[in-house]
C-alpha cells in the first residue's frame, strides 16, 4: 500500500495545533499558580498528548497492534516522567531559571518566547517516529523488537536512575556529597541516557520502512537536547560550581554512556 501523504499531513496539523494547546494551557497553569516549572512536568505527558491525537486523526490507516505499541511506549515513558517531576516538585518554590527570567516586567512573555515556544515545538519535531508510525502501511517488520529492546534498556536507566537518586536525597547527605553509586557509577547522567535510548528506541521501531529513516533527526535532536542544550549542560554547570567534590566525580566517571570508572 502506497504512504498516506494526506492523512500525514493531517496527522503533522493536528498534532500541531495539540502541541499549541498544551503549551498554551501550561502557561495558564504558571500564570495563574506563579510557578512556570508546570512546564517541565508536562514535558513528559504532552509527548502522550500528540500520541493519542495522532492515532485518532490516523484512523483506519497503519498497523493497528504496531500503532497501539507506538502509543503504550509513549505513555508508559511521558506519564511516568510527568509523575516522578510532579511529585519531585511538589512543595518546591518556582525554579530559579524561571525566577530569574521573571525578575523584569516583561517576564512572562520571556518565559513563553524562551521556554514554552522551544520546548512545544522540539516536543512536536521529537515525536516525528510516532507520527510516521501511525500511517505506515503494515504489516510492521521484526525490527520492532529491536527497537522495543532498546526502549527497553533506556527506561531502565531512566527509572533505576531516577529511584537511585531520589533516594540518595531522602538519606540527607552531607553538604556537598556526591552520588556515585549504582548506575551513577558508570555514567553521571543515567536518566538522560535513558531518555536519549527511549527515543532511539522507538525510532528504530519505524525503520522497516524506508520512510521510518528519514525520523532520525527526532533522536538525533533529543540526544543533542539532552546533552549539550538543557539537560547535561546545564546541570552540570550547576553543580560544578555548587558541589566541591563534583570536579573529581566528573574526572573520574563517564558524562553520558555507561562506562567503568576510571
Amino acid at each position: 500500500m502506497p504512504f498516506p501523504t494526506s492523512t500525514f499531513l493531517t496527522v503533522l496539523a493536528g498534532t500541531l495545533v495539540a502541541v499549541v494547546l498544551t503549551m498554551v494551557g501550561s502557561f495558564v497553569i504558571g500564570r495563574s499558580t506563579g510557578k512556570y516549572s508546570v512546564v517541565d512536568v508536562i514535558w513528559g505527558p504532552g509527548f502522550v498528548v500528540i500520541s493519542v491525537v495522532a492515532l485518532l486523526l490516523s484512523t483506519g490507516h497503519g498497523d493497528p497492534p504496531f500503532r497501539w505499541l507506538l502509543l503504550g511506549m509513549v505513555s508508559l515513558w511521558g506519564l511516568r516522567l510527568g509523575g516522578y517531576l510532579l511529585l519531585r516538585n511538589h512543595g518546591l518554590p518556582e525554579d530559579p531559571r524561571y525566577t530569574e527570567m521573571l525578575a523584569g516586567a516583561d517576564g512572562p512573555a520571556v518565559i513563553a518566547a524562551k521556554v514554552q515556544l522551544p520546548q512545544g515545538l522540539a516536543m512536536w519535531f521529537v515525536s516525528l517516529p510516532v507520527l510516521v508510525g501511525m500511517v505506515l502501511p503494515g504489516p510492521a517488520g521484526p525490527v520492532v523488537w529491536v527497537g522495543l529492546a532498546v526502549y527497553l534498556i533506556g527506561l531502565f536507566f531512566e527509572v533505576v536512575g531516577d529511584a537511585q537518586l531520589a533516594a540518595f536525597k531522602r538519606s540527607a547527605p552531607p553538604p556537598g556529597t556526591v552520588l556515585d553509586r549504582g548506575l551513577w557509577r558508570y555514567t553521571r547522567h543515567p536518566n538522560y541516557f535513558g531518555d536519549a535510548c527511549v527515543w532511539t528506541g522507538i525510532f528504530l521501531t519505524v525503520t522497516w520502512s524506508w520512510i521510518g529513516w528519514l525520523t532520525v533527526v527526532s533522536p538525533v535532536l533529543m540526544t543533542w537536547l539532552l546533552t549539550a542544550k538543557t539537560g547535561k549542560a546545564m546541570t552540570e554547570k550547576r553543580l560544578t560550581s555548587s558541589r566541591p567534590g563534583y570536579a573529581d566525580y566528573v574526572a573520574r566517571t563517564s558524562g553520558f554512556f555507561p562506562l567503568p570508572p576510571k
